[in-house]
């Protein structure tokens, strides 16, 4: 990605109608018209003129595009005001009464992870919650770089943070930036462009070879107490939310990846 291109193109653009967002969400998907036509059961000449501002969609046609196109639900609901309809899904803060439910389940996966390290961020990559084995593998980080809103990425790539500590840097760092890559394209999100165009500044050392195809999983492999602890790690996000915030939220869940980090685990006291 050109990330100063694509930072120009996300903060400079400013679509005044309905279609002017779905063209831009189809050309960022690499759809043409006739595509995302027949795959929304529409003709590709209806779907031109709502582009160009000529007919205006329904409300149900603009959340059957907008599923098509795989838009965010945040994203969703900008596509519905331009339309001149209301927003479809709320969004409410975590500790929201109407989340409680979804709050516990994550509480659940967190405690339930220990003695491994585990975690939950938000779209931008800050932490939201955490199990009691972070602290200790954070153990020596400044305290600056905990404070909120603490970004899981800038600690990761920082040279007062976990950038130092991290055996296989240039593999890990590769890892994480395509990671975020993704998302920049999947959500066109400006503050997420702007994070990757930040974190391709730090001077990181060159990805080694290829991963070996005998690999199931890039590792993350940290130096603690004088040891090397290696870890695989899971990604795990709610499968059906209809609220943004849920829909934004992805919890982290660490593994170890071999006996000798899974015995210093069991060995760790847990903290808050």
């Amino acid at each position: 990605m050109n990330a100063h291109a694509s930072a120009a193109r996300a903060e400079l653009a400013k679509p005044l109608h309905i279609g002017e967002h779905l063209r831009e969400w189809r050309q960022r998907r690499h759809l043409s018209q006739l595509d995302l036509a027949s795959e929304a059961d529409i003709s590709a000449r209806h779907l031109s003129f709502v582009e160009t501002g000529r007919s205006a969609p329904s409300r149900e046609m603009v959340l059957k595009l907008a599923e098509r196109l795989d838009v965010p639900l945040r994203e969703r609901n900008v596509l519905l005001v331009a339309a001149g309809f209301a927003p479809a899904f709320p969004q409410r803060a975590l500790d929201d009464p109407a989340l409680k439910a979804a709050r516990e389940a994550i509480d659940l996966v967190l405690r339930a992870h220990e003695p491994n390290p585990a975690l939950a961020y938000d779209r931008h990559w800050n932490l939201v919650a955490a199990n009691r084995m972070l602290a200790p593998i954070l153990e020596g980080v400044p305290a600056k770089l905990l404070s909120p809103p603490f970004n899981i990425l800038r600690l990761a790539f920082h040279p007062e943070g976990l950038a130092p500590r991290t055996v296989n840097l240039g593999e890990w760092a590769a890892h994480l930036l395509e990671r975020l890559h993704r998302q920049c394209e999947a959500t066109a999100d400006p503050e997420l462009i702007g994070l990757y165009s930040d974190l391709r500044s730090y001077p990181l050392p060159a990805r080694p070879a290829p991963v070996s195809p005998d690999n199931v999983a890039i590792p993350f492999k940290l130096r603690h107490n004088g040891e090397v602890l290696s870890f695989i790690s899971t990604t795990m996000v709610f499968g059906t939310p209809v609220d943004v915030t849920l829909s934004e939220l992805a919890l982290e869940t660490f593994f170890p990846a071999d006996e000798l980090t899974a015995r210093r685990l069991k060995e760790m006291p847990p903290r808050n």
